[in-house]
């Protein structure tokens, strides 16, 4: 396996989602053989794990722990739901500060049973309870827009613009925009709203990966860097004159990926990374 040299890796951070079939131990080592920098992540990968002995081995492997995904899931007809939601984001906070980043990304889920509007207003309502909580820990919340497909339960935060508009509802330190190519390279506006972001300095994240052409699945279809029809070194162009000194995070959900050999995955990621990124 060639080893490419071609843009630093230094600002690479990688999802443990990205390379589901592995552990998170054998990510991290993994991940830090091949020279990434960071990892990002998912709460699933902490089940049954003492979760600061976990953040340290990350760390002991030289990886900076990007952030955590994912909080969010606010929107709810039953208000009983609703408060769960809260608790649950609660305790992602709790983990976050365990494992040793400021970071969580929100996903702030929507219900079909409402409209979008009242769904906006749950999740702002969501964020507001949480705040006091993150603010103790030191710990920053990322409003992640979704792309409209996923408006029925995913999220009701759908552009730039809203998630904009909802950080300067809130109006807080704590609470800024996560920024995938994924779900926004579609935007006529984005440039325009990534310029706002970057008078309000407000990216905390920005999530990198590209748009098959055909995509086969709505959910588990995503493309390395280069394979489809993003374009991610203009959007990463605009995050950066946007002031963005942050990490390029690679998360890719893909049955395609996950059912190949991960070594050569990974591989191919840095390689993407390098080129097309």
């Amino acid at each position: 396996m060639r080893t490419t040299a071609l843009k630093n890796l230094s600002r690479l951070c990688i999802h443990s989602i990205t390379t589901k079939p592995w552990a998170i131990e054998t990510a991290a080592q993994k991940f830090s053989a091949a020279g990434v920098s960071g990892i990002t992540v998912w709460r699933d990968a902490l089940i049954g794990r003492n979760i600061q002995q976990t953040g340290q081995l990350l760390r002991n492997e030289g990886l900076d722990i990007v952030s955590l995904c994912r909080g969010g899931f606010f929107p709810g007809l039953d208000s009983a739901k609703r408060l769960v939601a809260i608790d649950d984001n609660k305790k992602a906070i709790e983990e976050a500060e365990a494992l040793g980043t400021n970071l969580i990304v929100l996903v702030c889920g929507a219900d079909p049973g409402l409209s979008l509007e009242d769904s906006r207003k749950q999740i702002r309502d969501g964020i507001a309870a949480i705040i006091p909580a993150a603010k103790a820990a030191g710990v920053r919340l990322a409003i992640e827009p979704l792309h409209p497909m996923y408006a029925d339960t995913r999220s009701a935060i759908n552009t730039l613009k809203q998630a904009n508009d909802m950080c300067d509802e809130l109006n807080s330190p704590w609470v800024g925009v996560a920024i995938d190519v994924y779900h926004l390279w579609w935007d006529p506006s984005l440039e325009f709203e990534i310029k706002r972001c970057g008078a309000n300095q407000n990216i905390f994240a920005f999530h990198i990966c590209d748009w098959n052409v055909p995509t086969t699945d709505m959910l588990l279809d995503r493309g390395l860097m280069g394979e489809g029809c993003i374009p991610i070194k203009k959007i990463r162009s605009w995050v950066e004159s946007a002031g963005f000194i942050g990490f390029n995070e690679v998360e890719i959900f893909s049955n395609k990926f996950w059912q190949a050999d991960q070594n050569q995955f990974l591989h191919n990621i840095i390689e993407a990374y390098q080129i097309k990124s």
